[in-house]
């Protein structure tokens, strides 16, 4: 039986990226791999949801062919890590961490922290961070108008006026045939 490589993958917003997935197949097509996630759990996020991230980021593994297991860690990424190794247990490391910028990981130099750490071979992917689902609605539909006047509706000129529900006061005064009240005539007139 040859020898399986252990490796400690280390990602949390990137777990689930295709450029992780795709680091991991490429190393698991340099012999028989067993991959162990580790998703430092960020103080904000709360354990079930740190948890679900996982499942979905391991399940994703599986269903590429990947042996994957899993576990959730402390917040800060290097206690996470010098927890979760042991040199008897892994062979090698990934980090996974969203490009430079984004990244607070890049910023505290984490995989080369890492690889100080505990010595083992330590790869670096950058992945891109995942966009969120965008929800739009159809545009509101505008009222047709002469193409002269289209440059000006946007100061609300050339729409055309609806007649109001009501006639107001005075128009309904003057189609009336009584006189319009108002003071009476001087006397003597």
């Amino acid at each position: 039986m040859p020898y399986e490589a252990s490796v400690l993958v280390v990602a949390n917003v990137t777990a689930d990226s295709h450029e992780l997935l795709e680091a991991m197949r490429a190393r698991r097509q340099q012999g028989p791999t067993a991959f162990t996630l580790l998703l430092p759990k960020p103080h904000q996020l709360a354990s079930d949801e740190a948890r679900r991230r996982l499942d979905v980021a391991l399940e994703q593994a599986r269903q590429a062919g990947l042996r994957c297991t899993g576990d959730v860690g402390d917040a800060d990424p290097v206690v996470a890590v010098s927890e979760t190794f042991h040199p008897s247990k892994f062979d090698e490391i990934i980090v996974s961490t969203l490009p430079t910028g984004s990244s607070r990981w890049l910023a505290i130099d984490l995989p080369h922290r890492i690889e100080r750490m505990t010595g083992a071979p330590t790869h670096h992917v950058v992945a891109t961070p995942p966009r969120p689902a965008v929800h739009s609605t159809p545009a509101p539909a505008h009222e047709r108008t002469s193409p002269l006047l289209a440059p000006l509706r946007a100061l609300g000129w050339g729409r055309r006026r609806r007649a109001p529900a009501h006639p107001p006061a005075h128009a309904a005064a003057a189609d009336s045939e009584a006189p319009a009240p108002g003071p009476p005539p001087p006397d003597g007139a």
